[in-house]
Formats: C-alpha cells, sequence, structure tokens
C-alpha cells in the first residue's frame, strides 16, 4: 500500500526532533455543494534541525514514532 503523502507549512519547531505541520485541504458541502477549506496540523519526525517556521515541506506517512507522530518530513519545498 502507498504511503500518504501531504504538503503543509511548519507552524512549530519548539519540540526537540519535532515539528508541526499545518495542512490545508478542499472540502465540498454534501448538501449546498459550497467548497471551504480545512486546516489540520500534524507531528512530524525532523532530524535536521535546519527547517523553520514558515517553511513549506512535504511529509510522508510512516509507522507510529510516538504517541502523536505518524509523520516524517521528506523534504523542504
Amino acid at each position: 500500500m502507498a504511503k500518504k503523502q501531504l504538503q503543509g507549512i511548519i507552524v512549530s519547531d519548539k519540540m526537540q526532533k519535532t515539528v508541526v505541520v499545518e495542512v490545508e485541504s478542499v472540502k465540498e458541502h454534501p448538501k449546498y455543494k459550497r467548497r471551504f477549506k480545512v486546516h489540520k496540523r500534524f507531528k512530524a519526525h525532523n532530524e535536521n534541525p535546519e527547517m523553520k517556521v514558515g517553511d513549506n515541506v512535504i511529509i510522508e506517512e510512516c509507522a507510529p514514532i510516538s504517541k502523536d507522530k505518524t509523520f516524517r518530513v521528506i523534504s523542504k519545498i
């Protein structure tokens, strides 16, 4: 099965080896057909400390690293 890859913006880098990435997606209301943006935050594992707040990154699903971390940072855009 393919691993899920998402694109988002780093909103926090205060933890060691962990960043919080906010991913934006567009959903459509089932009855009224209006499209709206939905934001979701994921904790992602980050080994290299050069990534800062505001960077666009790609995260990929992986095996659980901790209770909250199931993604890891692949690359900076």
